[in-house]
């Protein structure tokens, strides 16, 4: 017991720094002023209405009420490995290959837990989303940004090679990115992959948009010579079917990394989503047209939003995935984008996020401000009107 109370203050200076998370301070601020919430992204219409059936069926029948197993169903696993073989040409084991987890968020924690030691290095891009911080703080790692920057926020390679010392143990990627709405072109992944291959590092990949790319393609490390045994693959159901609240996300990779990202898992959530899981097994069976669909509502939204937010004034950032824009403020002569974020509510009753919050060095996001497009056609519309009345 003296051994781990030692080690609580550590812990607890680490995390300190989070606080409050800005998506549910946002949150409570658009809840408090009554305005329309871009901030936080979470569709305001369910997703399929024959899955949300499938998840009832299995209520009902008693499917997923008890404890599911611990790597999740097998009917899921199945799901998922046969989804990674049919859009991306990858083989996975599902009995020893796939794991299921509490969304994509248990995942990236368990990975981080599961394969760093205390001092160990992660390079990861940012601005990156909040728990990547967090989950590397609570597994000891030092986490080591590679900035993105405005305007099409692409990776600079040179300053990637540069970062790798010999503490580095792991990259930690996210494509399509979050929040730029960046996708890594092959080309960018192939020198990735080349010198993850060259240090021996380990990879954890976030393509929890992998089906919301609106430009190029998505291309998973894992595909790429050399990469599928040193790759962790996550994804998740929220973001491609619209049920966020059902927490339903996994792991692809080879077999040992998953064994030992599970003995991680085991001892966070050990097992969720019991009836969901047998929902999220149909709906990755939903044929190419599901897919294609939600893809061409989604860009045509981006489309929407976007020529809304250049009429008011904002510089966009056209993303090429993902359901968020990045824009600038400082055509308003602003540059403080937290400020700007908390006035926005008072001003034209809309709320978004401020990038700062997604950087170690808030000064290279200062002025940039995300918007989700993930809403229905007459909240976009509501929310254009509104932000007209920033326009100079």
């Amino acid at each position: 017991m003296a051994a781990m109370t030692q080690g609580r203050p550590l812990l607890n200076r680490r995390l300190a720094e989070f606080g409050t998370t800005i998506f549910a301070e946002m949150s409570a601020l658009a809840v408090r002023t009554g305005s329309i919430n871009l901030g936080q992204g979470f569709p305001d219409t369910d997703g399929p209405e024959e899955i949300r059936e499938a998840a009832v069926r299995a209520l009902r029948d008693g499917h997923g009420n008890q404890y599911p197993p611990g790597p999740g169903i097998p009917e899921l696993r199945t799901a998922i490995a046969d989804h990674q073989q049919r859009f991306r040409g990858l083989a996975f084991d599902p009995d020893t290959e796939v794991l299921v987890t509490a969304g994509a968020t248990e995942a990236i924690a368990a990975a981080m837990l599961a394969l760093l030691e205390p001092g160990d290095e992660v390079i990861a891009f940012e601005p990156y989303y909040d728990s990547y911080a967090a989950c590397i703080a609570m597994a000891g790692g030092v986490r080591v940004p590679l900035t993105l920057r405005a305007p099409d926020f692409r990776p600079d390679l040179d300053a990637l090679r540069d970062a790798v010392t010999p503490r580095t143990r792991l990259l930690l990627l996210n494509s399509p990115h979050n929040p730029t709405g960046m996708v890594l072109t092959r080309e960018e992944l192939s020198a990735i992959a080349a010198l993850a291959v060259e240090h021996d590092l380990l990879v954890v990949t976030d393509e929890v948009y992998e089906h919301l790319v609106f430009e190029g393609e998505h291309i998973p490390l894992a595909s790429l010579p050399g990469m599928r045994d040193r790759t962790v693959s996550i994804s998740s159901a929220g973001k491609t079917f619209s049920y966020t609240g059902w927490k339903v996300g996994w792991v692809t990779a080879a077999a040992p990394l998953v064994a030992a990202v599970r003995t991680a898992k085991q001892f966070l959530t050990y097992v969720s989503a019991g009836p969901f899981q047998y929902a999220i097994a149909e709906a990755l069976r939903l044929p190419d047209s599901y897919f294609d669909s939600l893809r061409t509502d989604l860009r045509r939204k981006r489309d929407l939003l976007g020529d809304g937010l250049r009429a008011a004034g904002f510089e966009v950032h056209q993303p090429q995935g993902t359901y968020f824009i990045t824009t600038d403020i400082t055509p308003f002569g602003e540059k403080d984008a937290y400020a700007f974020c908390r006035a926005l509510p008072e001003r034209c009753g809309v709320v978004a996020i401020p990038n700062s919050v997604f950087y170690d060095d808030p000064d290279a996001g200062r002025s940039q401000v995300r918007f989700t497009f993930c809403k229905r056609d007459d909240v976009l519309h509501d929310a254009v009107g509104r932000l007209r009345r920033l326009a100079p």
